[in-house]
C-alpha cells in the first residue's frame, strides 16, 4: 500500500487520466462511472498527501488543486465527446427528438440544450464534488500522525 502512495504525482495524473477515459467509455459518454471514481480519487489523494508530514493548510491546498485538475480533465474529455454534437442545434433538419437523449423537457431542444449542459459542465462539476467529499471524509477518518489529537502540534493550537 505505501508503494501505490507513494508515487509521483505526474505518474498517478497519468494514470488517472486513463482510467477516467475509461470510465467514460464504460458510460458511453454519460460520465456516471467518472463521478463514482471520484471517490476513490477523493481518497486516494487525501491518503497520498497525508503520507508526508505536511501543514494541513498545505495540504487542503493540494487536494483542492489536485481536485480541480481531475474536473478540469472530466470537463475536457466531456467537451470533447460532446461538443460535436453542438451544431445540430442550428441545423433545422435535425431530429432532436429522436437523437437518443431522454426528452426530460417538452421539448426537444429544450432537452437536447439541457443534455448537453448536464454531460459537458454538470457532471465534472458533481465529480469535483465527490472528490472533495471523498477527501474530507478521509481527512476525518483517517487523519495523519501529525494532525491527530493528542500530538503536540494539535495540541498546540
Amino acid at each position: 500500500m505505501r508503494r501505490i502512495l507513494t508515487i509521483k504525482p505526474s505518474w498517478a495524473l497519468g494514470l488517472y487520466m486513463v482510467l477516467d477515459t475509461i470510465c467514460a467509455g464504460m458510460g458511453m459518454g454519460v460520465p456516471i462511472f467518472c463521478i463514482l471514481f471520484g471517490f476513490l480519487v477523493g481518497w486516494y489523494n487525501a491518503r497520498m498527501l497525508t503520507a508526508t508530514a505536511t501543514p494541513i493548510e498545505q495540504t487542503l491546498k493540494k487536494l483542492l488543486l489536485y481536485a480541480v485538475t481531475t474536473c478540469a480533465f472530466t470537463f475536457l474529455l466531456m467537451a470533447v465527446i460532446w461538443a460535436r454534437i453542438i451544431p445540430m442545434l442550428w441545423d433545422p433538419s435535425a431530429d432532436l427528438a429522436n437523437f437518443g437523449i431522454p426528452m426530460i423537457l417538452y421539448d426537444p431542444r429544450a432537452s437536447f440544450i439541457g443534455w448537453l449542459v448536464l454531460m459537458i459542465v454538470i457532471s465534472p462539476c458533481l465529480q469535483l464534488l465527490t472528490t472533495i467529499f471523498a477527501s474530507h471524509v478521509t481527512l476525518i477518518a483517517w487523519p495523519p500522525r501529525s494532525h491527530r489529537q493528542g500530538s503536540g502540534t494539535a495540541q498546540a493550537r
